[in-house]
């Protein structure tokens, strides 16, 4: 069941920073129509500033540009030209650090996908339906940063696909130990991303940075709170990962030691019955299960199950037993939606309904 809007009949202005990029466009493909946020600015890069939006950027996609949209002015990434209270951030690291933190100085809420602040003890790294709970050392954050805003993220693309099913695992048996292997969508490198000729026919067994940001964030994420900041779990994490030819769609592939040992049919009933946090539950882009089990054989497969759930359900598939370890099983999740702009999106919904951001 869907709720109401926590804003009545009016919507909550929202901008989007770093609007013309893969992300970016992906925030305004999801805030463009939504019923609690009004998209009413857009800013990227001092090149594409003063400009029209349809301008600046470089549209990825079949669909057109948003009418609205398109026509608005592109802002610089400065809390003194942008005016929502609330703010996506789909900015690349290299400028994410200082333009976040002055945004949060300036007494704005950043719902970031950049990856420089996730692993702050102090900053929630949050997955609305995981770990909702984190959010609470958003009142640390800001007496230690003297920050009047604040910034909460959403995680990396691969470890949201794993952390939605090990959660479950976790919560219900303890997870002691993981081996996870990923064939990651090319969409996944931004635009233009990865050249032709070096991902076509072929398999890149490396992408720069990702596989410490898997193995820190799933035990941030699967971590509680521990006074003013977020203890990760005690889990062990060891991760390989590789960039494939396909377009979305993060493929994980997981060997699971359990702490309370499980017979495989409870492990999958588990899985079967997930729902998440309550919290998270009937918001706006809230899929109607966040966790799906595929029974077929060769399932989860990207062209076909990409966009469960409207691109936010990760869907799971061949649970069966580990010889080294006790199950293991295939993940796979939308990169851009559920991995991305989604993920901040759901957020930022889920902030709203637990009343953590402003009234329009």
């Amino acid at each position: 069941m869907s709720r109401s809007s926590p804003f009545g009949s009016r919507k909550l202005p929202v901008a989007v920073l770093g609007a013309t990029g893969a992300v970016g466009q992906a925030f305004i493909r999801l805030l463009v129509n939504h019923p609690w946020f009004d998209l009413v600015e857009v800013a990227a890069s001092e090149r594409s500033a003063g400009r029209s939006y349809a301008e600046a950027a470089r549209w990825i996609g079949d669909d057109a540009i948003p009418e609205r949209v398109a026509a608005l002015t592109v802002l610089p990434c400065d809390p003194a030209k942008v005016e929502s209270r609330v703010v996506f951030s789909a900015l690349d690291s290299s400028v994410a650090g200082d333009a976040e933190a002055a945004f949060a100085r300036a007494g704005r809420m950043v719902l970031s996908n950049a990856k420089n602040y996730r692993l702050e003890p102090d900053v929630p790294l949050v997955i609305a339906e995981v770990n909702p709970d984190h959010l609470e050392v958003l009142e640390a954050q800001r007496r230690n940063r003297g920050w009047r805003g604040g910034i909460v993220t959403n995680g990396n693309c691969a470890a949201i696909a794993a952390v939605l099913p090990l959660a479950p695992l976790h919560q219900e048996f303890g997870v002691k130990r993981v081996f996870i292997a990923t064939m990651q969508a090319v969409s996944g490198a931004g635009y233009p991303g990865v050249a032709s000729l070096d991902i076509l026919g072929n398999v890149i067994p490396f992408i720069k940075d990702e596989e410490p940001k898997l193995e820190a964030e799933v035990k941030k994420f699967l971590g509680a709170m521990s006074g003013s900041r977020i203890a990760d779990a005690d889990i062990g994490v060891s991760s390989h990962t590789n960039r494939v030819p396909v377009e979305h769609g993060h493929t994980i592939v997981m060997s699971v030691e359990l702490e309370k040992k499980a017979p495989l049919d409870r492990v999958e009933a588990v899985l079967r019955g997930w729902r998440g946090a309550s919290d998270a539950c009937g918001l706006p882009s809230s899929p109607e299960r966040p966790l799906a089990v595929a029974d077929q054989a060769d399932r989860p497969q990207p062209r076909r199950d990409v966009d469960a759930g409207r691109g936010m359900t990760v869907t799971v598939g061949r649970i069966r037993p580990d010889p080294m370890f006790d199950v293991r099983l295939v993940a796979l999740g939308h990169n851009i939606v559920r991995g991305a702009a989604g993920a901040s999106v759901l957020n930022a919904e889920l902030m709203a309904a637990t009343g953590r951001l402003d009234q329009p």
